[in-house]
């Protein structure tokens, strides 16, 4: 009998120290539940300190105490701790940041030319004001990472911004992945897919375009200084950047070459700086038609050598000076051609599209593309490491050129 007892006595002190919710349930080691209903578990991070998560629900069926915000059970989240301790992710996202984490990345980003440095900066600056840069990383839900992108649209930022300042987040919170901060990438999307692409084609001009632009330019009092330049950019598709970089050494006139070499850049600092090009197959030698020639060599004749002539990371005797006795930049001619389509507009009725350099470029790509050119040679001339941008990106091929194109292969057979 003493011994039935003693049985029963133990098993009575086991079924009590069994903690229980409110609904009976039996608390697993770790757990526990508030005066207040929320349930609480505590564990110890790998870091050896302890942690406490929180819920209004201990399973995932349990029902949503009235007036709470929906949140992941006790029980689940136990489970991400579980896993993220196996998998050795660092805890509450090693307390970083969005902020904090892009700042990371862009230091270990070394060697980059001035204009991504600026962008960098750009980014940074944009999450010092937004509640977002102070967010930890590990909080930040893929719902979360578009509502940003959203709100950064809705506050007037371009698709084409939001896409450079994506493309500098998106891999810092890679970076986060790859060093166990946090599991999961949320700014893996397509950004599309979550804000209007409200970017505008830079389209090809047409032939007959380009030549009453030409035609104007040359004949205008004022712009008629500029049309050398102008003319060689339609001609030769040369990026602005390279353009304002030439100088007298890069032009042999006896063979008739051009060597593209390098490009002019400007700061937002208004530092000039030499660059190499944009990419390694952007190194070429380009030759002169009859007309880039004597366009050449109307814009030697009429250079004006200035009192102290500039020298640029050890280039001089650029093509173009300002008004200050520095080279142009791409800015410059920028404006030259806003102005110039302007004044156009104002005279004539029939419009004429918004011509930029670079859509000399793009027009310079596509004429050659349309003439039958080879692809391989087209890409050398516009410097693509790409044939596929040489292609897709500048070649503006419509259904007129398609016709014509047919009709000249059906007739060859």
């Amino acid at each position: 009998m003493p011994r039935l007892f003693s049985y029963v006595r133990k098993e009575r002190i086991e079924v009590s120290e069994k903690r229980r919710d409110n609904k009976n349930r039996i608390l697993r080691s770790g757990e526990s539940q508030r005066k207040d209903g929320r349930y609480a578990y505590k564990y110890t991070d790998a870091t050896g300190k302890q942690q406490f998560v929180y819920s209004w629900k201990l399973e995932k069926t349990d029902k949503l105490p009235e007036g709470k915000r929906d949140c992941l059970s006790l029980r689940e989240k136990e489970k991400q701790i579980l896993r993220d301790l196996d998998d050795q992710i660092a805890p509450r996202g090693g307390e970083m940041t969005v902020l904090a984490l892009v700042q990371k990345y862009i230091l270990q980003k070394t060697g980059v030319r001035p204009n991504t440095e600026a962008g960098y900066q750009t980014v940074v600056n944009i999450l010092k004001k937004e509640k977002f840069g102070g967010m930890r990383i590990d909080r930040v839900k893929i719902s979360d990472a578009k509502c940003w992108l959203i709100q950064l649209q809705q506050n007037g930022r371009s698709y084409s911004s939001i896409h450079s300042i994506r493309g500098v987040v998106r891999p810092a919170f890679q970076m986060a992945v790859d060093d166990d901060l946090i599991r999961k990438n949320p700014f893996e999307f397509q950004l599309a897919t979550v804000i209007v692409n409200d970017s505008v084609t830079r389209e090809a001009i047409t032939r007959k375009q380009e030549r009453a632009f030409l035609e104007f330019v040359k004949n205008d009092k004022h712009f008629s200084r500029y049309y050398e330049g102008i003319y060689i950019l339609f001609k030769t598709g040369l990026r602005i950047s390279e353009f304002v970089g030439l100088t007298l050494a890069d032009l042999d006139l006896k063979n008739r070459t051009i060597t593209v070499d390098h490009q002019l850049q400007r700061t937002s600092k208004m530092e000039y700086v030499i660059e190499a090009t944009k990419t390694t197959s952007g190194t070429r030698v380009l030759p002169m038609t009859d007309d880039v020639y004597a366009c050449f060599e109307r814009i030697i004749a009429n250079r004006k050598t200035p009192k102290v002539e500039p020298i640029i990371g050890g280039k001089w005797g650029f093509l173009y000076l300002d008004k200050n006795g520095m080279p142009m930049v791409a800015l410059h001619w920028e404006k030259y051609f806003q102005h110039i389509c302007q004044k156009y507009n104002s005279i004539y009725k029939v419009q004429m599209p918004k011509v930029t350099p670079h859509v000399c470029r793009h027009t310079y790509c596509s004429n050659m593309a349309k003439s039958g050119m080879n692809p391989k040679t087209l890409q050398y001339l516009m410097g693509h490491s790409d044939i596929g941008v040489t292609l897709n990106t500048y070649t503006h091929i419509g259904f007129d050129d398609a016709q014509k194109e047919l009709k000249r292969v059906v007739n060859a057979e």
